[in-house]
């Protein structure tokens, strides 16, 4: 199994088009005003849907990357406002927070090996994939 796709909500068509291009992502469909899809470098996909309104965000989206504060630089003077970070946070990862122009939650973050193999993770079961780098 492979998790590449994730479809949130948007408010304004236009504005959620821009603000995940600014973000660094490629546009691969565009049917406005109600869908657009977006590709990470990795191939990666996430989605915007026209919706009425989203009135209490409950999915956080999360994009891992390797130069988190130079990034978070580049869009702080390109217009992009940010919640917090970048910070270190007590389970290894550097954050960024940050919400899309419909209110949803967005984690920019560095983790490193600590995202898939954190020093708890629970040892791998016949139901688990995947083997340490």
């Amino acid at each position: 199994m492979k998790m590449n796709q994730v479809t949130v909500g948007c408010t304004d068509y236009e504005r959620s088009v821009n603000f995940y291009r600014r973000l660094g992502l490629t546009q691969i469909v565009d049917s406005p005003p109600r869908y657009a899809r977006f590709e990470t470098p990795g191939g990666e996909t996430l989605s915007i849907h026209a919706v009425e309104s989203i009135s209490a965000p409950t999915t956080m989206v999360y994009f891992e990357l390797d130069m988190l504060d130079a990034v978070v630089k580049r869009l702080r003077e390109s217009g992009i406002a940010f919640d917090s970070g970048p910070t270190d946070q007590n389970w290894g990862w550097r954050e960024a927070h940050l919400s899309d122009p419909a209110g949803n939650p967005i984690c920019l973050f560095h983790a490193g090996d600590n995202r898939r193999f954190p020093p708890w993770r629970i040892p791998t079961t016949e139901f688990t994939t995947g083997e340490k780098p």
